[in-house]
């Protein structure tokens, strides 16, 4: 994952670095890459060890009686020739180990280069081909040694020595072929690993801020719109009674404060990278009556019907979900029916799950032009489906609306 480009391979799904595909490259894909320092050597290695057993099939052929010196000095020219081929090894293998079959028919000297090639084509090219080619320098042996007989060894140990270095050559091959994408698919599941690691810490974080954002949205927007509507009507009605403006700026004053509390803590948890780190204590059921306390003496009329036996016997989790759903009903309720009396009732038993309904009639009066995303019904449903339970709402007739939410509540 450092820099380099990832390069396809035919029939493979996997994207490797070209560093990696150019030692085993099955397709021919990076036939035009430059070769590396490992390649050179590899290469020339090659090359010396076609020259060493061509060398000693040169001697070989002049000290045998059954070869003339004309065809013994063809030989050796034939030979030398297939050894500097051995350099085009990489760039056509299975036409460089085609060619040899009959080189190695006809040439001692060519032996080397010829078993050369056919390792190049066991290692860079399918079984398939492999094995035609194999099979038809093998069939090849019995004819050279029939044409140049062995000065020392019989004909029948001869003819199994030929056989026997052939398939070691192919073994081989198909070895370090075998081997080679071994690594290779090791080399693609760690990336794969890496990538998926990677994945999951991103969808980590996004689950992380989409969590934070949600909480923000929660906290905050109930407090800012208390600001917004009493901001409003000391904006509209300046030559109200001096009670009603003081406890206006009394509502403004301590929602301003909430919502910095509630801030500073977001961003400590935010800075902290921790969101187990202690802070304010998390609402439950049980808040519920101190959010319609807090919503009555902010000027709304709300009626809380609970028929829930022991609040404080609420799950934690399933006690926030459900605050953080009454709080938020509440806001949509003072930004868009003031005035109206809103009606919320809980119900609910272990084993049974917890219901909550919130409901308000029309305004009945004028409805102020209060500024919102539009998100908050959207993050309510997604947080009720989080905790594995779900959410509808409706526009009642005549301007009224209803939301009703159910949760699990484990027995």
């Amino acid at each position: 994952m450092s820099g380099t480009e990832p390069t396809r391979h035919p029939g493979r799904p996997w994207a490797l670095p070209s560093t990696i595909a150019r030692e085993f490259d099955p397709g021919g894909a990076g036939r035009r890459g430059r070769r590396t320092v490992r390649d050179w050597f590899a290469d020339f290695s090659c090359f010396a060890a076609a020259v060493l057993l061509g060398m000693a099939g040169a001697d070989a052929i002049s000290a045998n009686p059954h070869v003339s010196e004309d065809l013994a000095d063809l030989d050796q020219v034939v030979g030398a020739l297939a050894c500097a081929a051995v350099w085009l090894r990489r760039r056509w293998p299975l036409g460089l180990a085609v060619a040899m079959v009959p080189v190695a028919l006809v040439s001692d000297t060519g032996g080397g280069a010829a078993a050369v090639a056919l390792f190049t084509l066991a290692v860079h090219r399918p079984f398939r081909y492999v094995a035609w080619v194999g099979a038809a320098s093998i069939a090849m042996i019995p004819f050279a040694y029939w044409m140049r007989p062995d000065a020392e060894m019989p004909y029948g140990v001869s003819l199994a020595f030929g056989v026997l270095i052939s398939l070691t050559v192919i073994g081989w091959g198909m070895f370090v072929r075998s081997r080679r994408e071994l690594l290779l698919s090791l080399h693609d599941r760690a990336l794969r690993a890496e990538n998926e690691a990677s994945l999951r810490a991103e969808q980590a974080q996004r689950l992380a801020r989409e969590a934070i954002a949600r909480e923000m949205h929660d906290v905050l927007a109930h407090r800012l719109t208390l600001l917004s509507v009493h901001a409003g009507a000391l904006e509209f009605r300046p030559d109200a009674p001096r009670p009603e403006i003081v406890r206006a700026a009394g509502v403004i004053r301590e929602s301003a404060h909430e919502a910095l509390q509630d801030l500073r803590q977001v961003i400590g948890v935010l800075r902290g990278g921790d969101t187990d780190a202690p802070g304010r204590p998390q609402p439950t059921l049980a808040a519920l009556d101190a959010l319609v306390a807090e919503c009555r003496e902010a000027g709304m009329k709300v009626v809380l019907d609970s028929r829930v036996t022991d609040p404080d016997a609420v799950p934690a989790a399933l006690g926030r979900t459900a605050y953080r759903i009454a709080q938020e009903a509440l806001t949509n309720a003072r930004k868009h029916a003031p005035g109206a009396e809103v009606t919320v009732t809980v119900t609910g038993a272990p084993g049974e799950g917890l219901t909550m309904t919130v409901r308000n009639p029309a305004p009945p009066g004028d409805v102020p032009k209060v500024p919102g995303s539009g998100q908050g019904l959207i993050g309510l449903a997604e947080r009720a489906s989080l905790a594995g339970g779900r959410l509808g709402h409706r526009a009642l007739p005549g301007g009224g609306f209803h939301l009703e939410a159910w949760l699990p509540w484990a027995s």
